[in-house]
């Protein structure tokens, strides 16, 4: 596996994944864990077009990604996966695909969220999650774009949400 990232963003691909962390990180696949999409036609090609023309990118199932990454099916291929919300990373990890760090860039504000970063609002769910993800041995990083500093997602996990 050549995982050159791991992404929480609700967006999935869009501008800051497509122009800023993808050339950042010499990304040649960006892979979208998401079921729904996998499954929805109309929304893949949407994230076709958010692609950028020189990137390859596959939308699967959770269970179908981690199954195509534990056979090295994409090679070489420097890969950077995406998925709205952390419990696909778990689901990854509890499933035998190795990750170093996941960099948290985007999720909302909704009405059972705290604020940890103007960009990243978690509930006490999501906050649970990241810590089982983070007792796996996986670095947690709150970070929008390439250009900013990374903080410590479990650091701001701890201050703010007590």
């Amino acid at each position: 596996m050549n995982i050159v990232g791991a992404r929480v963003d609700e967006r999935l691909v869009h501008g800051q994944v497509a122009n800023l962390w993808t050339p950042n990180l010499q990304v040649e696949r960006i892979i979208v864990l998401d079921e729904k999409a996998a499954q929805d036609d109309i929304q893949k090609s949407g994230l076709r077009m958010a692609t950028p023309m020189t990137t390859r990118l596959s939308v699967l199932p959770t269970e179908v990604a981690a199954d195509h990454l534990k056979k090295n099916r994409y090679g070489n291929q420097r890969l950077f996966l995406v998925a709205k919300r952390p419990d696909k990373f778990l689901d990854l990890l509890n499933l035998g695909v190795d990750l170093n760090t996941i960099n948290v860039g985007n999720m909302s504000k909704q009405d059972d969220t705290t604020e940890l970063t103007k960009q990243v609002n978690i509930n006490a769910d999501e906050a649970q999650t990241f810590r089982e993800i983070a007792n796996k041995g996986v670095k947690l990083i709150a970070q929008l774009n390439p250009s900013v500093d990374a903080r410590d997602l479990m650091k701001l996990i701890d201050e703010k949400m007590k």
